[in-house]
């Protein structure tokens, strides 16, 4: 019987002593059992002594007493070491988390609660749909959007149909009678259109007319499509809606409405989309005196009714009426430009014309119009009215831009146009707070693997990178004895064993003892290991690049010049631009019409031979250094 079988069987005895707890025991059979299976490892002649947690080197016990009292000094300092342990903490709770500020949150909830959590709830057909008349309930897909909710397949293409069949018994041209309210692009911001409905009115009770650009830009392009598709199908003689120059296939295949459609859906629902902005109408002239338009006239538009005999129903071309339609500006100093040509390029967009105050004035007295109302232009105000007519003194041609804070840099006011009794009323609102997306609807994941990939790598370039590539290069002097000899010195170690006994390296005689420094094949393998791993640094760093497609301009004066700036020249001028003046010009390059989808394809294969030549280019180099 040993001692923890006697604990186990007296365990009111464990603090006693063991002299004690062998005059228990004495005069039974098994006291000599208990004193001999209670002697601890003898090594020779040396023992390690546990008195108070310290270890002492003693002589090697010769009576069975002296062995007791060691087994009690060791019995005594486990139970002192028992009481003197600390209670358990309490368990962490890995579900609490403190911020940088100090704030503590609950990954178990959200953050912020006072936004509304994301519905994961796909609606039935009787929940979007009317059971008596088959249209969408408008009101229902509104909230649903507005928390961020998914159609099924079968129900958004039943809507794009509806709405693509509604929209095709339209004419090009379409007869809007007063009262109205006209509004600008939208792009995506489906906040920010909810916002609109509260300042230019229930669409109820409130006629609508939209000149285009619904998508493209924004992330949420397809619920501003088909809450507006359900808004027509519900509300079809007092709501109306016109094709804008991102309306078609090429530019959202270019810009962001393909892949928020793939992202959310699926090609076919792109696809279709993309079928129903063809039966768009192009055009519409709002109580007989105000013509309204996405992009601006022609030189082939003579007549209003020229708009009526194109075939709308394709893609926009990339010249003619119906590109100019959509495509065309007033040129850059409209109210002071008088001589010179009526049209002239449009090298800002690559397509379509410029068209002067004095083309405006030609085109309304020509069709007995008062004033050309149109969209396309981002607007600091959220609208522009233009010079002026001679005749009637009204301004010739008026800007309406409804998408606040365009991609959220631009720093503007959206804009509606309310028409009434003849009366314009010019309403402004700003942003509303909306749901973050990252770039190209990229998941966070994504979004962070080339920043994790580029600092593991870095990493593994610091270990593998011990030594400069100088001493690589170079024989490193060593030490031949410590080598030869086959002994480790003990100055060398950093915790020395207790007995100072030569610790043998066992020795491969068939083996060559080369360092790494003086192995040229080796010295080139560590090298080109560094290499390799640099490279791949190098690769995540630009996807890391890349993935920033998102670029946040610098926030200056809200297009205020303070006093004394023109003293400090150009770079004066710079630092009190208007922040939707350098958002504008910044972003110039993505207003031209972008290269066709061929043209497109031919580029990046180009570019991708190229890279492969030279990729190859400088691995034949490499080799033939080596």
């Amino acid at each position: 019987m040993t001692i923890g079988s006697f604990f186990s069987l007296h365990p009111k005895t464990e603090k006693k002593n063991l002299h004690e707890l062998f005059k228990d025991v004495n005069g039974h059979n098994n006291y000599k059992q208990v004193i001999t299976t209670t002697k601890a490892p003898i090594h020779a002649n040396m023992s390690r002594n546990l008195t108070n947690n310290n270890i002492g080197i003693v002589q090697q016990p010769q009576t069975e007493i002296e062995i007791a009292q060691l087994n009690t000094d060791k019995v005594n300092a486990a139970l002192q070491v028992i009481e003197r342990k600390a209670a358990p903490e309490k368990p962490t709770d890995l579900s609490l988390y403190t911020l940088d500020t100090g704030e503590k949150i609950r990954t178990t909830g959200r953050v912020v609660p006072s936004v509304p959590p994301i519905t994961n709830k796909l609606p039935t057909d009787d929940e979007l749909f009317d059971s008596t008349t088959g249209l969408p309930n408008h009101t229902f897909l509104r909230n649903h959007f507005l928390r961020e909710g998914r159609l099924t397949e079968s129900q958004i293409l039943r809507i794009i149909n509806m709405a693509t069949e509604c929209l095709s018994q339209e004419p090009n041209l379409l007869m809007v009678p007063s009262p109205v309210t006209i509004c600008g692009d939208i792009h995506g911001q489906y906040y920010d259109l909810l916002k609109l409905f509260e300042v230019g009115g229930d669409p109820a009770v409130t006629p609508y007319l939209f000149l285009g650009d619904y998508v493209d830009r924004g992330a949420f392009s397809i619920e501003c499509l088909i809450y507006l598709y359900a808004l027509k199908l519900t509300y079809n003689k007092t709501f109306w809606l016109l094709r804008g120059n991102h309306e078609c296939k090429h530019l959202t295949s270019y810009f962001t409405f393909k892949n928020e459609c793939l992202h959310k859906y699926s090609l076919n629902v792109y696809e279709q989309c993309c079928n129903s902005f063809n039966a768009l109408p192009l055009a519409a002239l709002m109580n007989g005196q105000y013509f309204c338009v996405h992009g601006g006239i022609s030189p082939e538009l003579k007549d209003i009714n020229d708009v009526n005999k194109l075939d709308r129903f394709k893609e926009i071309p990339s010249k003619g009426l119906m590109c100019d339609l959509l495509w065309a500006d007033p040129i850059e100093d409209y109210d002071e430009y008088d001589d010179g040509d009526l049209f002239s390029h449009n090298s800002v967009r690559g397509c379509s014309f410029t068209f002067t105050y004095q083309a405006s004035c030609e085109f309304l007295q020509r069709n007995n119009l008062l004033s050309i109302i149109r969209a396309h232009e981002a607007q600091d105000a959220g609208y522009r009215m233009y010079k002026n007519t001679k005749i009637l003194g009204f301004p010739s041609l008026l800007t309406l831009f409804s998408a606040p804070n365009y991609l959220d840099t631009y720093k503007n006011k959206a804009a509606v146009l309310k028409f009434e009794n003849n009366v314009m009323n010019i309403r402004q609102f700003n942003m509303s707070p909306h749901p973050y997306w990252l770039p190209d609807f990229m998941d966070v994941f994504t979004w962070s693997l080339p920043f994790v990939g580029e600092k593991v790598t870095e990493m593994l370039v610091s270990i593998l990178n011990i030594c400069t590539e100088d001493e690589l290069e170079r024989e490193t002097p060593l030490i031949e004895e410590s080598i030869c000899t086959g002994t480790i010195n003990e100055s060398s170690i950093v915790n020395p064993v207790h007995d100072n006994r030569s610790v043998p390296i066992r020795e491969d005689t068939n083996a060559v003892k080369v360092p790494i420094l003086e192995d040229d094949s080796r010295r080139r393998a560590l090298r080109n290991k560094i290499l390799a791993i640099a490279k791949v640094s190098r690769m995540f760093s630009v996807l890391r690049e890349e993935s920033e497609k998102v670029e946040y301009l610098k926030s200056m004066n809200a297009g205020v010049l303070p006093r004394g700036a023109l003293a400090h020249g150009s770079a004066g001028l710079n630092e009190t631009l208007s922040t939707f003046e350098m958002a504008r010009k910044q972003d110039l390059i993505n207003e031209r019409l972008p290269p066709s989808l061929d043209q497109v394809k031919r580029e990046k294969n180009n570019y991708y031979y190229s890279m492969l030549d030279k990729a190859s280019n400088q691995q034949i180099l490499g080799r033939k250094k080596e």
